[in-house]
């Protein structure tokens, strides 16, 4: 079986352990979880945990149904790159010495980065993109002297004009009426 990325996106009640349980899924599976994004959603009182795994579909299939059974979890859903918009953020410290001197804005401003903040000892540059934008910015500020360098999981949106967690909840509230 082929093994690619895939993104995951579980929405679920904010509870305490839940990110213990769902890493449990992954780590029984001997899978490694490439990065993970936790924040609140579009829907009150509803979590989003956005999750990247390289593996194969039917191994990740099951990850999802395993996930599901997590009872504070409302449901799950397994992507492809082609089936969402994502980006990551990262942020640059580089000394500001190095930025002053050897002019690296030429750099910065081709790679669509900005300045975040100017500071007499530092600089910080804040570029958002793909994993692979983001490590080439990487890849030119290193002969500068690089002090800190921090990227986020992906944040990821499904390229379908309907939102599939808002359908969900509507059948099932459909059901409990019924």
């Amino acid at each position: 079986m082929e093994e690619q990325l895939f993104t995951i996106a579980v929405f679920t009640e904010n509870r305490v352990s839940l990110l213990h349980q769902i890493s449990m899924i992954f780590s029984r599976r001997c899978l490694n979880i490439e990065s993970l994004t936790v924040s609140a959603c579009s829907i009150e009182g509803v979590h989003k945990f956005t999750i990247t795994c390289r593996s194969n579909r039917p191994m990740m299939e099951h990850v999802i149904k395993q996930i599901e059974k997590r009872i504070d979890v409302i449901k799950a859903f397994l992507y492809t790159d082609d089936e969402i918009l994502f980006q990551e953020v990262a942020l640059y410290k580089v000394p500001t010495d190095n930025v002053v001197n050897m002019n690296i804005e030429e750099i910065v401003r081709k790679h669509g980065a900005r300045v975040l903040e100017i500071h007499p000892d530092y600089t910080v540059f804040e570029k958002t993109g793909h994993t692979h934008e983001i490590k080439e910015l990487y890849d030119h500020l290193k002969p500068f002297g690089i002090r800190q360098f921090v990227r986020s999981g992906r944040v990821a949106v499904t390229r379908s004009s309907r939102e599939l967690v808002d359908e969900f909840l509507e059948q099932r509230s459909k059901c409990i009426l019924d």
